[in-house]
């Protein structure tokens, strides 16, 4: 699904974050966004699922229009996201972590899906363990088998290998990109590593300062570029 944000504002209390953004992610894709830290990367990705303060502008997906829609209704219309630390709930266990995602699915369906077995043999095998004892990468392996259980059209993905071992970064990376290329997910994902990037990636969009200053298709996503705009 083709999602389209039009002249995003987006808030934190007083604290003004997104200025005028305007994205396309195209249907099928997968789009990275970069830029510093403190440039509103997880904001995008917050107001894409309605929980910042307040935010202006058009949410559009595949032409249905989630501006006004609450975050619940956005996860029902097909968008799923795997924040920043991943926020499994330790003691739940594994099972009851990935079912949670369920309650987003339109077809009322409550059990872990087939196709996690097959992306997460660990979780399947360990279903009756407690999330909180789980590592980090496997933690963050739960986080997107929570987030798939609801079934999504569009998955938002951020910083899913910070912190995490590097055995499991590759396995995690390896995944994302059969997300797309197998399932058809469109993804839009936000990164530090810009060999992963642009291997996994169709697009990228740079901010800075809470606003888009680069974008196109990821060929075009120079050295130049990424010194300019995410170089300490």
């Amino acid at each position: 699904m083709t999602l389209q944000l039009s002249n995003i504002d987006s808030f934190y209390g007083r604290s003004h974050v997104l200025h005028g953004l305007s994205l396309t992610i195209p249907a099928g894709q997968v789009t990275s966004v970069l830029g510093r830290n403190g440039t509103g990367k997880t904001t995008l990705l917050k107001t894409i699922m309605a929980l910042t303060d307040h935010a202006d502008g058009r949410i559009i997906l595949n032409g249905e229009d989630l501006s006004a829609r609450p975050t619940h209704l956005r996860a029902a219309a097909g968008i799923a996201y795997v924040p920043q630390g991943r926020e499994i709930i330790a003691d739940f266990t594994i099972r009851e972590n990935i079912l949670m995602g369920c309650f987003a699915r339109r077809d009322g369906k409550h059990v872990v899906p087939d196709f996690i077995g097959e992306l997460f043999p660990y979780l399947i095998e360990n279903l009756d363990r407690p999330g909180g004892l789980l590592s980090g990468g496997q933690q963050q392996q739960l986080a997107i088998a929570r987030a798939l259980a609801a079934d999504p059209k569009v998955l938002l993905l951020d910083e899913p290998n910070e912190g995490i071992q590097p055995s499991i970064v590759e396995e995690i990376e390896r995944i994302i990109v059969r997300l797309n290329r197998e399932m058809g997910l469109t993804v839009v994902l936000v990164e530090q590593n810009i060999d992963f990037v642009r291997f996994a990636s169709h697009s990228f969009a740079m901010l800075e300062k809470g606003q888009i200053v680069a974008s196109g298709p990821i060929a075009t996503l120079t050295d130049t570029l990424v010194h300019e705009h995410m170089a300490v």
